[in-house]
């Protein structure tokens, strides 16, 4: 991973993202982390390319998904129904 220097910033700046990193509960260098992350998204035609690689590599896979969601709610009605079981 790379990394990034920034000169001549503001000694208030700093206090300020300090203070918020503080409210955070995370360090100075992981909230400015996950600020720059925030602000550099992935652009439309990024998300395409990895939407298409995804399906690329599940596109064999057989996949039934009214059958998970039935087997999911399956599986949690036969939960519930356990907790009330008397016998």
């Amino acid at each position: 991973m790379g990394q990034v220097l920034i000169r001549n910033l503001d000694d208030d700046v700093i206090a300020r993202l300090k203070r918020r990193a503080e409210h955070a509960g995370v360090s100075l260098e992981q909230f400015l982390r996950d600020l720059l992350t925030g602000a550099a998204p992935l652009t439309a035609d990024e998300k395409v390319a990895i939407s298409r690689r995804l399906r690329a590599a599940f596109e064999t896979e057989d996949w039934d998904t009214r059958s998970a969601i039935r087997s999911g709610r399956d599986d949690e009605f036969f939960e519930i129904e356990k907790k009330f079981d008397i016998a």
